[in-house]
Order: C-alpha cells, then structure tokens, then sequence
C-alpha cells in the first residue's frame, strides 16, 4: 500500500429498494443473513466501519426521505479488499439473490469515493456522491468498480 492510499480509505454505498417490508416472509433470508454477512464483513481483510444504527445494521437507516430503500455503508483500505469480500462466501450469495427481494433500478445504487483516513461518511455525504454519480458518470468524487480512480481528494465536477 502506498502513502497516498494509506492516507485514505475507500467508502462505498449502496441502496436497495425493498420489494416487501423486512418483516415480511419474502425478505425473512435476506433478514436472516444480515448480521452473519455483517460479521464476516467486520473480520474481512482491510475492513474499515460501516454504518449500522442500535440494530447491528442499517437496514433502518433513513435515505433519500424513502422508507423502502435500505443502505450499506462502509470504508474499505481499498478496492482490492472491498472486492474480495463482495464476491467471495455468504456475501456472494446474497448478491446472487438480490433479484428476490430488491426492485431493479434503474439508476445507479452503488457509488465509491476517498475519504482521509479515519472519517466516518454521513448518509448525506453518500446522497450527494450517488446523485452526482448518476449526473455526472464516474469521476474521482465519484465513481464506480468498472471506472475507478486512484487515492486522492476529489472536488465534485463535471464528467472528466
């Protein structure tokens, strides 16, 4: 790892809109499998924080002012180990279901960004880096796995 990516850490969002509410029996494994996904997560290799609320997770977490979209939120030490946990194990899994228990959007739901070391990224913050995302395409302020950039600070703009 680098100095400059030492300096920073990767944040990743996404939201899913809910295709039933989570008590619901259509979402009961999805339910099921947060907190041991959760845990798996936590113990990852370059596993930062993520967002969770007294639940354990932040499934009631609002964002975007709608009640049927849930969000993760995490930093990461970088891609790589981001995408490592993504699609190995339980995680892979659950990603291979989501069709089950999420509507497909058709705007962007996952958006990634470089935070200094050490900050905790707001729902706010998320918001703001996916609407860009979704006006602007990726960019250093945000931006995608497909189109990634390197560590660094990143002023929101234009497409670059």
């Amino acid at each position: 790892m680098t100095s400059i990516t030492a300096a920073y850490e990767l944040a990743q969002v996404n939201i899913a809109h809910l295709k039933a509410p989570l008590d619901s029996p259509q979402l009961k494994d999805f339910v099921e499998a947060l907190d041991p996904v959760n845990a798996v997560a936590d113990a990852a290799d370059g596993f930062v924080w993520r967002l969770q609320s007294d639940s354990g997770n932040a499934t009631d977490v609002a964002v975007f002012g709608d009640d049927w979209l849930v969000i993760n939120m995490s930093t990461w030490q970088d891609i790589d180990t981001l995408t490592a946990f993504m699609y190995q194990g339980q995680h892979r899994e659950l990603l291979s279901r989501r069709r089950e228990w999420f509507e497909r959007l058709e705007e962007a739901v996952t958006v990634l960004w470089w935070v200094p070391a050490g900050h905790r990224p707001t729902v706010a913050e998320a918001e703001a880096r996916l609407l860009h995302l979704r006006e602007h395409g990726a960019t250093e302020y945000a931006f995608t796995l497909r189109r990634s950039f390197p560590a660094g600070p990143a002023e929101m703009s234009g497409p670059a």
